[in-house]
């Protein structure tokens, strides 16, 4: 894990990139994700695939967030491939308000 995050990110959101590479690379996972609620409490998540169960690394995360009792979130960060979120999680992380989201590749480095 030699790259950083952008230098030009805030603080806040390098740190949910390390999170989510970290988390990624812990569990072998396709992409890790990491949100940031508005006290700056981070929830960290991988995709999920069972067989019975599929969820993406945002899902995850904010699956996570919910059951601790957040109702609202402030930004959220995925590692993995792919320059673009699907439908599924632009719409969940509406659905908390999430005005920040950093897409950034399995080295770290920032996309979007």
């Amino acid at each position: 894990m030699s790259a950083s995050p952008d230098p030009d990110l805030p603080p806040e959101d390098a740190k949910l990139v390390t999170l989510a590479r970290s988390a990624r690379a812990r569990a072998s996972a396709h992409e890790g994700a990491a949100v940031r609620d508005d006290i700056g409490r981070t929830y960290v998540a991988v995709t999920v695939d069972l067989p019975s169960l599929r969820l993406t690394a945002i899902q995850a995360a904010v699956a996570a967030s919910v059951s601790s009792g957040q109702s609202a979130l402030k930004a959220a960060a995925v590692v993995g491939p792919g320059d673009v979120l699907a439908d599924d999680d632009r719409a969940v992380l509406a659905d908390l308000g999430v005005a920040t989201v950093v897409r950034a590749g399995a080295d770290g480095v920032v996309r979007t």
